[in-house]
C-alpha cells in the first residue's frame, strides 16, 4: 500500500542513569552506531541499516523510562496536515525547532490520552546506511554487538486506552491489528496498531498509571540473528527477561532484556503483513497467555507488571 501520512516509527529518547556507562552499552552490547552528542549533552546513535541520523537518544536522568517516542511523516505539507487533525480533535501542539534534536527539522509534539509525548517531524538528515545505494553489497554481520535492522516498536502502558485507540486511528491513520480482550469479554486489555504493513508500530496496555514504558524494540532479520542476540546478550552478562521465544500476537520470534538503566528493550522477528482490509486480531482472557508466550502458553506476572 502506498505510505504517504505516517510512515514509520523515528526515534526513541530514552532516559539512563549512567549516561557514559550507557553510551558504551548500547555501543559495544547493542551494536549501535555512535552519531554524536548535542549542546544539552544527549547521545544519539542508529542503526547499521537505518539511513536517517539518529533513531535512539540518551539522556542522563534519575529515573529510567522514555521522554518521548517520534514517527516520521512523509514530507511537511503531511506534517502541517497532522498538526492541524490534532488541534482539532482537542489536542494541544507544540512545535518544537529544528535543530533541537541533531540533524532532525521540527517536530510536532503532542501528548495522548495514556499520558505519553509522543512526536511527529518529516525532516532528518540522510546520512547512509552501511552498504550505500548505488550498486551496494549485501549487509554482513561484520562487527560486534547485536547490530539491529531498525528501530521496529515501542509497548507503552496507560489508562485511557480507550482514548489512545481513538487518537491513533482517527487522527493519525494507524490500523488497529490485533487486540487483547479481558475477562468481560468486551473490555480490551491492549490493542496493536500500525501505521504501515507490518504487523505493529506501537502498543498500547491498559494501566493503572499513566506514561509508562514497557519496552523500546529493535528488528533483527531472522530467528538465527535473535538466537545469536541471546548468545551475545549472556556473553555479556545481560539480564534476560524472556526468551528467546515466540509471540502468538504477531507471530514474532523475541527476547526481551534490561539495559543498565532497568529499561526492557526487545529484539525483534518475524511477524506477517498486514493491510488495512483485514479484520483485527482478538484474542480471549482464557487464551491470553498462548497470545503473548505462544510456547509456554502462560502469563510471567514480573513481564507484566515490570515497566519504567
Amino acid at each position: 500500500m502506498a505510505l504517504t501520512g505516517v510512515l514509520r516509527p523515528g526515534h526513541a529518547q530514552i532516559r539512563v542513569l549512567d549516561l557514559e556507562e550507557s553510551v558504551k552499552w548500547y555501543t559495544d552490547v547493542m551494536g549501535l552506531q555512535y552519531q554524536g552528542r548535542d549542546k544539552q549533552g544527549r547521545a544519539y546513535f542508529k542503526t547499521r541499516a537505518e539511513r536517517d541520523h539518529n533513531s535512539v537518544i540518551l539522556r542522563q536522568a534519575d529515573q529510567a523510562g522514555m521522554d518521548f517516542f517520534g514517527f516520521k511523516v512523509l514530507d511537511k505539507a503531511t506534517l502541517d496536515d497532522l498538526e492541524k487533525k490534532l488541534q482539532a480533535y482537542g489536542v494541544a501542539t507544540e512545535r518544537m525547532p529544528a535543530g533541537d534534536l541533531l540533524e532532525t527539522g521540527e517536530r510536532v509534539r503532542f501528548k495522548i490520552p495514556t499520558g505519553h509525548t509522543i512526536e511527529l517531524y518529516a525532516d532528518k538528515a540522510d546520512v547512509g546506511s552501511a552498504c550505500g545505494t548505488t550498486n551496494p553489497d549485501m549487509d554482513v554481520i561484520d562487527q560486534p554487538g547485536i547490530i539491529p535492522i531498525r528501530l521496529d516498536h515501542c509497548l507503552i502502558y496507560g489508562d485511557d486506552l480507550e482514548g489512545a485507540l481513538d487518537l491513533f486511528t482517527k487522527v493519525l491513520g494507524f490500523t488497529l491489528v490485533e487486540r487483547v480482550k479481558l475477562e468481560d469479554g468486551k473490555t480490551d486489555l491492549a490493542v496493536w496498531l500500525t501505521c504501515s504493513a507490518k504487523a505493529h508500530d506501537i502498543a498500547i496496555v491498559r494501566h493503572g498509571e499513566k506514561d509508562k514504558l514497557h519496552h523500546v524494540s529493535f528488528q533483527l532479520g531472522s530467528w538465527e540473528q535473535v538466537l545469536r542476540a541471546a548468545d551475545i546478550m549472556s556473553k555479556n552478562r545481560v539480564s534476560i527477561d524472556i526468551g528467546p521465544t515466540r509471540h502468538g500476537i504477531t507471530n514474532g520470534t523475541t527476547i526481551y532484556f534490561f539495559e543498565p538503566s532497568g529499561n526492557r528493550l526487545e529484539t525483534f522477528s518475524g511477524g506477517y503483513d498486514h493491510y488495512p482490509d483485514m479484520k483485527p486480531i482478538t484474542w480471549t482472557w482464557d487464551e491470553v497467555g498462548a497470545g503473548i508466550f505462544y510456547h509456554d502458553r502462560k502469563l510471567n506476572d514480573a513481564f507484566l507488571s515490570v515497566v519504567t
